[in-house]
């Protein structure tokens, strides 16, 4: 209860969700002595596949015996998943006594609620100097709360497109302007450049950061992963090969984001990691509402031996990679979809094929979200579509046939639901 009040009153400290700026950021940090200069961090940016990322390259780090502290967002269920300190995700008595000091500090000062919680993790962060952060960055970079940091071990930039329109001008709704949002202001260490979705938008992130004068890694010029029969990829960069194991992830784009993560561990130097820390390591990620099948629970006796999965794909970008993975399957697939208001609804569902049935829904607790009866209206290449009032309802009205799977999907707040609710 003390944890959801301090909440509730630190998002009341600015009118706007979000206000792309760095100074209140950097002043609350600086009264409580810049502890973003006393930590060792690696940055991850990019529109999809952040945080697998993140928990292919701390899979990795944890089996070589390296302490970890995590800043992700948003949080799938609780607001304690946002700050992972000595691989652990802190109490709500500690998140509770955390979020009171840097309160009392900040004063009343106007901030918005991601920045307050930045601050937050970094201050917590410089208790524990010698572990390495692994940082996911907000909605853009440049403008990010998390773009303060003079100095980083490595930057990761995942796979980039369209999402987040709505925070740009018409005239700069772009993919080039998103990757220059979003890359243009990297810190000088190492840049690791994951697979991109064309070349077009590879060769854009290659002009935006040709004058950084880090050390640049790019998957097919520095880096390689080829998928093999038997359950194994093969992995080779300047070091050398690697015949790995199938990681415990599903879907073949999710080896992507594996190979990235491998990429950086190999370039750490002041943080051996051997092959079989690798090995093992990508044998035990663990992520949360990333294709993530759901084995037990209230929703999952709904279906019974049918398989039921969510995965909070958000943007088309993740929507073309979710299908994919969706037409590798020989089964009847059904899509329970809710989405958040400012989403391009169409682009998103255009990328699904040879969907069985596609039934909307509304996202509880989420006024921002569209209700499920105007997103069915949206859609307007479905003819197998449907709206039911909830999550339990949407599942129990799709007649399975022995095999078939349920996608839920759409948004990361209703896959939070989804695990809430289960």
């Amino acid at each position: 209860m003390k944890l959801q009040k301090i909440i509730e009153r630190l998002q009341k400290l600015h009118p706007k969700e979000i206000d792309l700026s760095l100074d209140r950021t950097k002043n609350l940090c600086k009264k409580l002595g810049n502890p973003q200069d006393k930590i060792n961090c690696i940055s991850v940016v990019g529109t999809n596949g952040k945080y697998s990322t993140i928990q292919a390259l701390y899979a990795i780090l944890k089996e070589a015996d390296y302490k970890c502290n995590i800043y992700t967002s948003p949080h799938i269920q609780k607001i304690n998943e946002r700050f992972v300190y000595n691989n652990e995700p802190l109490t709500d008595d500690e998140l509770t006594n955390l979020l009171s000091e840097i309160e009392e500090v900040n004063n009343g000062t106007q901030i918005t609620f991601f920045e307050i919680l930045t601050v937050a993790y970094f201050y917590y962060a410089k208790k524990y100097p010698a572990n390495i952060n692994l940082i996911e960055s907000g909605l853009f970079h440049r403008f990010d709360a998390t773009n303060i940091l003079k100095k980083n071990l490595a930057s990761i930039i995942t796979v980039i497109g369209l999402d987040h329109l709505d925070w740009l001008p018409r005239e700069e709704q772009t993919v080039e302007k998103i990757i220059f949002e979003k890359t243009s202001t990297l810190l000088n260490s190492k840049i690791i450049v994951a697979k991109q979705s064309s070349n077009e938008i590879n060769n854009h992130i290659q002009n935006t950061i040709k004058n950084n004068q880090s050390k640049k890694i790019f998957f097919n010029e520095n880096y390689n992963f080829v998928f093999k029969e038997n359950d194994f990829f093969y992995f080779e960069d300047e070091f050398g090969g690697i015949r790995l194991p199938k990681p415990n992830l599903s879907g073949e784009f999710q080896l992507e984001n594996i190979s990235a993560a491998i990429a950086t561990a190999r370039q750490l130097k002041d943080y051996p990691i051997t092959d079989r820390h690798i090995k093992d390591g990508i044998t035990k990620i663990k992520t949360i509402a990333r294709l993530q099948e759901i084995k037990s629970g209230k929703l999952k006796n709904l279906v019974k031996n049918n398989k039921l999965f969510i995965d909070g794909t958000h943007n088309p970008l993740g929507a073309k990679a979710l299908n994919q993975y969706l037409q590798s399957l020989n089964c009847r697939k059904h899509i329970i979809l809710g989405m958040m208001s400012n989403k391009d609804h169409n682009k998103y569902i255009n990328y699904f094929k040879n969907i069985e049935t596609l039934t909307t829904i509304d996202i509880p607790n989420q006024p921002n979200a569209i209700k499920g009866n105007k997103l069915k209206d949206k859609i307007n290449n479905f003819y197998n579509i449907y709206y039911k009032d909830s999550i339990e309802q949407a599942i129990s009205s799709i007649k399975l046939q022995e095999n078939d799977i349920i996608l839920i999907t759409g948004s990361l707040y209703l896959a939070g639901e989804v695990l809430n609710l289960n």
